[in-house]
């Protein structure tokens, strides 16, 4: 399992220059991959076409981009756009988007999600390898074809909870991105479900991209309480509700990754353990807090002591309370 840190608005409102700073100390630290969540600030994609721009080497994925108010002749240019800015280091997680912000924020429609997004990904994948599409279906139109002199197709990952979407993610794209779901769900859901999916369409092994809100502190219940507070409202959202309720787990509070460094280490094993190929660390708290953090991650990443298996105790100790 790969170690990478997320960047930008997840960890709070953060100037370019700052930004910045976030990814050139992530890969001063040894992590191969940066990822940019689209919230309500940076615009993920661009946001990574300017930090690729001045901190070479480190991978640069979009964890995620909701399509629905994004055409795929759109996203399709602006994904090549950045590769070709980048030189090809990008990976491109998308998602349907929460429904009530598709409704609410845009007006658009987010019925059938599986549906648009099969769809979406049968315009996607030909447009990214440069081929011209036409295309009618039930949800989208798209006719035409994006040309980007030099630029790799990026890999395409799928934010995918429910099992229509993570077939879908196994049949059509590379991988997928979860957020907010622990280790059981990771290892009896997910990582089954889209790994199936992908060898009964002849793909390669799905990349599992786990992103879980990180802290390593020495006052494990006032951190989880903060958390608690934060994201009570992300806590609400059905999509992640569902995830939450099949882990067993009261909010987000009790998936997040929690503890001191020993405590952080089981809990990364865990998820080693249940399938995922790529953690997505969130670092949590004041820029203190984040840096410690960011440190042991590192440190762990290096050594490897986090693919220790949790002992039984530990697991029943921690039960649904940690991810």
């Amino acid at each position: 399992m790969e170690i990478g840190i997320a960047v930008g608005d997840v960890r709070g409102p953060a100037t370019l220059e700052e930004l910045v700073g976030q990814v050139r100390t992530a890969a001063d630290a040894g992590f191969g991959m940066v990822w940019s969540s689209q919230a309500f600030g940076w615009d993920a994609l661009t946001a990574l076409a300017v930090v690729g721009g001045r901190v070479p080497g480190i991978g640069l994925g979009s964890a995620v981009v909701p399509i629905p108010q994004r055409h795929p002749l759109v996203l399709a240019s602006q994904a090549l756009s950045v590769q070709a800015a980048v030189g090809d280091r990008l990976t491109l997680g998308i998602g349907a988007g929460i429904a009530m912000m598709v409704r609410g924020m845009f007006g658009l429609a987010a019925d059938r999600p599986a549906r648009r997004m099969r769809e979406y990904l049968s315009v996607l994948g030909p447009l990214l390898r440069g081929e011209s599409v036409t295309y009618q279906g039930e949800t989208l139109t798209a006719v035409g074809a994006v040309n980007v002199p030099g630029a790799k197709n990026p890999q395409v990952l799928v934010a995918a909870l429910g099992p229509s979407m993570l077939r879908l993610a196994g049949e059509l794209a590379d991988g997928t991105v979860t957020w907010m779901t622990g280790p059981r769900t990771l290892a009896e859901h997910i990582v089954p479900s889209i790994t199936k999916a992908a060898e009964s369409a002849g793909r390669p092994a799905p990349r599992v991209a786990a992103g879980l809100v990180v802290c390593v502190t020495a006052g494990e219940v006032a951190v989880r309480e903060r958390i608690a507070e934060e994201f009570a409202l992300a806590g609400q959202v059905p999509e992640y509700r569902a995830v939450l309720d099949r882990e067993g787990a009261a909010g987000p509070q009790d998936v997040v990754i929690v503890g001191d460094e020993d405590a952080v280490a089981r809990q990364l094993g865990r998820l080693a353990d249940a399938g995922v190929t790529e953690f997505i660390a969130s670092p949590y708290g004041s820029a203190e807090e984040q840096g410690r953090t960011i440190a042991v991650l590192a440190d762990l990443a290096a050594s490897g002591a986090w693919t220790e298996m949790a002992s039984p105790v530990d697991q029943m100790r921690e039960g649904t309370q940690t991810g």
